[in-house]
């Protein structure tokens, strides 16, 4: 008998108000959450830039300036080391990633290496006693040393850069963006940064991009810097070049007398009468006591000023500066010098960040996109929770009330755990919504055949219930694999989707296995119902005995053609991919007054010499959209060519959305994305073949493959452009279809057990007949959640939306045409596989699954 324990009720009432109390914050007004009391919850889900306006930038350590700073302090090292054992050497240099010296005299040779042998000292790291090496030392027989400088000193310059670089970026936005900054360190040598908001984004990027490493030293007159370039100059200085347009060459010592980390405020300054911008500086007091030691010494002589290897400005030492106080002439705008004094005063980046990565959305297209995804959620929740309503009616209300605990509970996970939503997450969501009640309808039809067979109504729900979660749970798992490895392969974008298909599938096993539950036992004992309730409508499936294996030739034959008609297209003419995967940017503009001109936007930028490009209108008329092809010369060349686009077309257009994605990002979404395909079919795989035989296996991923292959001749048949969202697309598919299939399956073996004799394709159309309800209503309430997306998601998500609707009809019919007949081709009851199914055999009907007499 079916029943729950008060403190099962309890519990259960517990969750439902804790979930209460976590979701409720994102329901309240700035105004009502401030007047909640301390101890209740106040975290909201936090918005992402796609939903608030915002950019988000993945920011790359140079390697090469860690290379080369670990090649200027071995080579200062052993400079060092060899003066202070006062060793003579000759050809101290270096190069690349190896410092060559060679020692003078023959006798000088062994002390030398006891000189440098700790430089390649091997450290003990790790749990395990792992070991590095920063430096391999060298000898040969004439005498020179070689210190090749390993990858594991880079590697270790590279992630303390990496630390180091989290620091400084904050401290430089502080002022820019002192609120919604989230700066955290992404894999080993990149930065991922998200601002919120309305921010100039290039300020941002030019406040970042520069290392801005200050350092004040002598300028060696020994001779000018033309003639050191033209002859040798001393190993104590070096030759480096002024900001000047063009460049002159200057010949600076090498010791650092001040540097950045010595300067406590610098601003900028404007003369009034000559407009000359300038910097106004205060340093500490080992750095004043240090400028005051040098300028003593050297009055006449020329400062070198040095930022990030280029000689700013060479003021003449008039004067003793004594107080530590002064101005460093700029040529830079007073804009120019304000950002500059602001990194200078936040502290000098270790290595350069190049922008490898960026997205940015204004907030009002931000504003438009999460009011789009409301209006869809509430269209979808309306529509599914109507059609339950039509064909279970007093049951379908308890649907809707699951739903909505369910969407509570969603909102209570992603709130607790920190998520931060996204557009792609509100299409999880409102996809939730169409599948969720997957759960209700294998609920509700379980318990309506157990009830068909003659068993009291209340072992009939008990059956139902147990026969159902076991379906619910073996289907899901297909779909949360899908949205684990999505969230490993995507973006921030992406990753919001992950997240809430994840949770959406979670919650929907909990409120299953509880709240649903409980509400149909209660209703079971205060109602004491015999049978169920009369106005439950999906009998009309029960008159269905349609013979599918019937027309398995066919249907394999055309799906065959169209799937290789689909796979020639694919190899011929291939898929527009976005920038996600061929790198390059895409701009979104919106005309300032009047309608997008898209002829003076395609003759503005073609003077640009920036290579190939693409301008075309939008729907909106004063919008136009800007495809830009990869540049092919690095990183940089994609953000120089956004910064061009942008300056040109700044007077007549705001811009709205940007998409930049450079080589490397690109290679490595390519190969994940690919990679994630495959690792899911895989691991669907492996996880069917463990539940059911390997037929089953065989056939789930024949199907698969079929829906993925449609599914891309879909898209080079319409010219969508493929992106990380089409993957997410993709993926959200074939959990779908597995989901559909594993359905079916799960009934298909448990008739064969139940009637080891009956012909196979006889055994496969009952099993389909008899969960046709089930799988009508739920392509029906996934195919109006996904019909809402579609129509009222916005342009951001139609694309996505339209795919989905396609997917879950092509994953719907080949749950049914695809993987049943493949059963039948790689004989899975081989023993009954002969008999003919137009035969009478003593065999379940096809309509009932009781046995044919």
């Amino acid at each position: 008998m079916l029943h729950f324990s008060r403190w099962k009720t309890a519990l259960i009432w517990f969750v439902v108000l804790v979930a209460a109390l976590f979701a409720a914050p994102n329901l309240l007004t700035d105004r009502q959450l401030q007047s909640l009391p301390g101890w209740l919850p106040h975290h909201r889900l936090a918005l992402g830039s796609d939903l608030r306006g915002g950019s988000h930038l993945l920011f790359a350590v140079e390697r090469a300036d860690i290379a080369q700073q670990r090649l200027e302090d071995a080579v200062a090292s052993v400079r060092t080391r060899l003066r202070e054992a006062k060793i003579r050497y000759t050809g101290l240099v270096g190069n690349d990633r190896t410092v060559t010296v060679k020692i003078t005299d023959p006798a000088q040779v062994q002390p030398a290496m006891d000189a440098l042998k700790d430089l390649a000292a091997i450290t003990r790291t790790g749990w395990f006693g792992g070991t590095t090496q920063d430096v391999v030392l060298q000898k040969t027989d004439d005498g020179q040393f070689t210190l090749d400088i390993t990858n594991a000193s880079i590697d270790a310059g590279i992630a303390a850069a990496q630390t180091q670089s989290l620091d400084v970026i904050r401290r430089r936005l502080s002022d820019i963006a002192p609120e919604n900054l989230i700066v955290k360190p992404e894999g080993s040598d990149r930065i991922d940064m998200v601002i919120l908001g309305d921010v100039d984004v290039e300020q941002v990027k030019t406040v970042l991009n520069e290392p801005a490493k200050l350092s004040v030293r002598l300028i060696d007159d020994s001779m000018t810097g033309q003639e050191a370039l033209n002859g040798r100059w001393p190993a104590t200085s070096q030759v480096l070049y002024s900001l000047d347009d063009p460049p002159v060459p200057y010949l600076v010592d090498r010791t650092d007398y001040v540097t950045g980390g010595n300067i406590v405020d610098i601003k900028p300054s404007v003369d009034e009468q000559t407009q000359a911008v300038s910097l106004a500086y205060q340093l500490d007091a080992p750095g004043t006591e240090r400028l005051a030691q040098l300028t003593r010494g050297n009055v006449g002589r020329h400062l070198a000023i040095i930022f990030d290897d280029q000689v700013m400005a060479s003021p003449v030492i008039s004067a003793p500066i004594l107080d530590g106080k002064g101005s460093i002439p700029v040529t830079f705008t007073q804009d120019g010098a304000s950002n500059l004094a602001l990194m200078l005063r936040s502290g000098a980046l270790p290595a350069t960040l190049t922008t490898v990565e960026e997205r940015t959305v204004s907030p009002l297209l931000g504003a438009e996109s999460a009011r789009a995804g409301l209006v869809a959620g509430i269209v979808a929740a309306i529509l599914v929770i109507g059609l339950m309503l039509a064909f279970y009616r007093g049951l379908g209300v308890i649907a809707a009330i699951s739903l909505a605990f369910n969407l509570l509970l969603i909102l209570a996970v992603l709130s607790l755990v920190g998520a931060t939503l996204t557009l792609p997450g509100i299409a999880g969501i409102v996809l939730i919504m169409g599948m969720a009640v997957d759960a209700n309808v294998l609920i509700y039809e379980r318990i309506r055949e157990e009830a068909k067979t003659g068993r009291p109504f209340s072992q009939a729900i008990d059956s139902g219930f147990s026969r159902a979660l076991r379906t619910i749970l073996d289907a899901n798992v297909t779909i949360f694999i899908a949205a684990v490895i999505l969230f490993y392969l995507g973006n921030e974008t992406v990753r919001g989707f992950a997240v809430t298909l994840a949770a959406g599938i979670l919650t929907t096993v909990i409120t299953a296995a509880t709240l649903t539950r409980w509400i149909v036992v209660t209703w079971l004992h205060r109602r004491h119902p015999k049978h169920l309730p009369k106005d439950v409508h999906t009998g009309v499936f029960d008159r269905a005995n349609i013979r599918f294996m019937g027309i398995r030739r066919y249907s394999f034959t055309v799906s065959a053609a169209l799937s290789i008609v689909a796979m020639i297209a694919f190899a011929g003419l291939g898929l527009n991919l976005g920038v996600d995967f061929s790198g390059g940017s895409s701009v979104e503009f919106t005309a300032k007054q009047g309608a997008a001109n898209v002829d003076d936007i395609r003759s503005r930028l073609g003077e640009l010499n920036i290579g190939e490009f693409d301008v075309r209108g939008l729907r909106n008329a004063s919008q136009a959209l800007i495809r830009i092809q990869s540049q092919g010369g690095g990183e940089n060349a994609e953000q120089s060519v956004m910064t061009l686009v942008r300056d040109e077309l700044s007077s007549d257009y705001d811009t709205r959305r940007v998409d930049i994605v450079g080589p490397a990002v690109s290679g490595e979404l390519t190969t994940a994305a690919t990679l994630g395909v495959l690792a899911s079919l895989a691991v669907i795989l492996v996880y069917i073949w463990l539940r059911f035989e390997w037929q089953f296996a065989v056939g789930a991923i024949v199907a698969t493959l079929h829906d993925v292959i449609l599914t891309l001749g879909l898209f080079v048949l319409t010219g969508m452009e493929f992106n990380l969202t089409s993957v997410a697309a993709l993926l959200t598919i074939v959990g779908y279809s597995l989901n559909d299939t594993v359905v079916v399956y799960d009934r298909m073996r448990e008739n064969l057990k139940r009637y080891p004799r009956m012909p196979l394709p006889i055994l496969i159309d009952a099993s389909i007949n008899q969960t046709l309800s089930r799988t009508v209503l739920t392509a029906a309430t996934t195919l109006l959640a996904l019909l809402a997306l579609c129509l009222f998601g916005g342009d951001a998500l139609r694309s996505f939306a339209f795919v989905m609707l396609f997917g879950v009809a092509v994953g719907t019919f080949s749950s049914i045409y695809i993987a049943a007949p493949v059963l039948i081709a790689f004989k899975l009851r081989p023993d009954t596989l002969d008999n003919d199914p137009d035969k009478k055999v003593a065999g379940p009907d096809a309509q009932s699954g009781k046995p044919a007499v």
